[in-house]
């Protein structure tokens, strides 16, 4: 029988998938990144309610746990908020080999959220992410805003993985669910009624939107959001961000296919995301050595 930690990895990795996934849609959609992020977590509160509501499970909490799940919600809004607006001012590849710094940025921000020593295969590994992306900033300079945006997602990213961290092992991962999709979605109407920008031009649908809006609230949301949030009560949020560097490699070779034009970057560009890709399989090496010294 397959170990649970196996079974984890498995669905960490088709999370990831669908989560390279949402690039593409991000640029199939018309809407611009607010608008978008907007609907597309009022989509998946919906699915996430209707999921507690069939499994009979009590939405009651008190209003301090409440509160923190409200602003993990926040980072994550905002983090999707960036990432859908650096595909949209660069490209897909850009801002997915951006993503990938993610793990980076985790190796910096877990000790210090755990009360860890830094483990120092994670800095090795964090200068080859530094290593990869000065090669990018220094061919890609047309994208650098793209960039920057791509990597305060990044960033983000990070940190709500490891505020989740946190969540996982007390809370049900429905509930955290419901409750930091709200506050996302809270966080982003104030954010559209400050600008103006609650209106129906702002929302103009065009073409398949609706379509592809459903599949990224439904499939590429809801499902990932939770199955990530009970992943991480067998998995660090370390692996979980590292392994979430893969999400660049399925969602380049569907942007190639799909955006051939639009996706085609400089021998630098790959030569930067081959390195930044390659601490996927070097941070798995350096765990199984690890587990083998302590066994």
């Amino acid at each position: 029988m397959p170990s649970v930690n196996f079974k984890n990895h498995l669905q960490l990795h088709l999370i990831v998938f669908i989560w390279g996934f949402t690039a593409i849609l991000g640029e199939l959609i018309t809407l611009d990144a607010l608008p978008l992020v907007w609907t597309r977590i009022l989509i998946a509160v919906g699915f996430v309610f209707l999921f507690i509501k069939l499994s009979k499970r009590s939405l009651v909490l008190n209003t301090k746990t409440i509160t923190l799940f409200f602003i993990c919600g926040f980072v994550i809004a905002i983090h999707w908020l960036t990432f859908f607006h650096a595909i949209k001012i660069s490209n897909i590849s850009i801002t997915l080999a951006c993503i990938s710094t993610g793990a980076f940025f985790t190796s910096l921000l877990e000790p210090i959220f755990y009360k860890r020593k830094i483990i120092w295969y994670e800095v090795f590994l964090g200068i080859m992410v530094v290593v990869g992306l000065l090669i990018i900033f220094s061919f890609e300079t047309q994208y650098i805003e793209g960039i920057l945006t791509a990597l305060l997602s990044a960033a983000l990213s990070a940190t709500f993985s490891i505020i989740n961290g946190k969540f996982a092992n007390k809370y049900d991962s429905l509930i955290i669910s419901f409750y930091e999709l709200l506050g996302g979605l809270f966080v982003l109407t104030v954010f559209l009624f400050l600008l103006g920008d609650f209106n129906a031009q702002v929302f103009n649908f065009q073409g398949f939107d609706w379509l592809w809006l459903l599949i990224l609230g439904s499939v590429c949301t809801a499902y990932p959001f939770i199955a990530t949030i009970d992943i991480m009560k067998y998995l660090s949020p370390y692996t979980v961000m590292l392994t979430i560097n893969l999400e660049p490699i399925y969602g380049t070779i569907l942007a190639v296919i799909l955006f051939t034009e639009n996706e085609k970057m400089t021998p630098a560009f790959y030569i930067g995301a081959i390195i930044i890709l390659s601490t996927v399989i070097l941070n798995t090496y350096f765990k199984k050595l690890k587990k083998v010294s302590h066994n």
